[in-house]
């Protein structure tokens, strides 16, 4: 099969949650297609096994640019501060929420405090990240690009998953009104929807620990992160300028 190539040559991007998982894969293939890129992450240490190399130092060493700005999304002054670096670039020109916890609790054991954790960084985050990213975007007179994460869980419920859930069903509601608001000042939101992914959010899951028998429907393996990076990139692109308020399902049909 051929494949698609994207070029940001000239835009920033900034990217929550891009030391590990599939906000590094997304920070890397932006990267390698011409962008700046700002990981704003609480750690800048990647948790992949597999991974040493700091992000925005990965993205260098592939000849591209990258920073660094601890960033704790449940603060929105946080956010606020990885938007202001991004001036240093020009300003945002795609903005990716993608920082992300999971605790797997059942219902009747979720406390407040696990619940504003959850809350805080999956749901808070997205929202001012969008909002922020948004106002940058307004102030300078440009159009630009938000992509946010969400999950299979948004609509369809697992065990132990409900206060995680419930952060995905809103970031789902969150971008069809973003990119209702936005739109007349030619902002595009949308979403991506992970399926089971091997990433280090789910207690050490991985591919290997995790096979998953097809024999009685999909998905018949485990997504990784790099299967999730083109749907991003695809969705910041002038590709997707005619595509708003949209989540693309990238899950080896689980939803089926």
């Amino acid at each position: 099969m051929g494949t698609i190539e994207a070029d940001f040559a000239g835009e920033t991007v900034v990217v929550t949650g891009g030391s590990s998982g599939i906000g590094r894969a997304v920070a890397l293939g932006f990267g390698d297609a011409g962008a700046t890129v700002i990981n704003a992450d609480v750690r800048e240490t990647p948790k992949d096994r597999d991974a040493e190399t700091p992000t925005h130092e990965a993205i260098e060493e592939r000849g591209g640019t990258g920073a660094f700005v601890e960033t704790d999304v449940s603060e929105p002054r946080q956010i606020e501060t990885a938007v202001e670096a991004a001036r240093s670039f020009g300003g945002v020109d795609v903005m990716v929420n993608n920082a992300g916890v999971h605790r797997s609790l059942g219902f009747l054991d979720v406390d407040p405090a696990d619940f504003d954790f959850v809350h805080g960084v999956n749901l808070r985050g997205a929202f001012f990240g969008t909002q922020l990213a948004a106002k940058d975007m307004i102030d300078r007179g440009v159009e630009g690009v938000v992509v946010n994460t969400s999950s299979t869980t948004a609509e369809r419920p697992e065990g132990n998953h409900s206060h995680y859930a419930a952060t995905k069903g809103g970031i789902q509601i969150l971008t069809r009104s973003a990119a209702l608001e936005l739109d007349g000042h030619g902002i595009r939101v949308n979403a991506v929807a992970p399926g089971p992914i091997a990433t280090e959010i789910r207690e050490g899951w991985s591919d290997e620990a995790s096979e998953i028998d097809g024999s009685d429907g999909l998905p018949s393996r485990a997504g990784t992160p790099a299967d999730l990076r083109d749907a991003y990139l695809y969705l910041a692109s002038e590709d997707a300028s005619y595509v708003t308020g949209e989540t693309v399902w990238v899950d080896g049909g689980a939803s089926l």
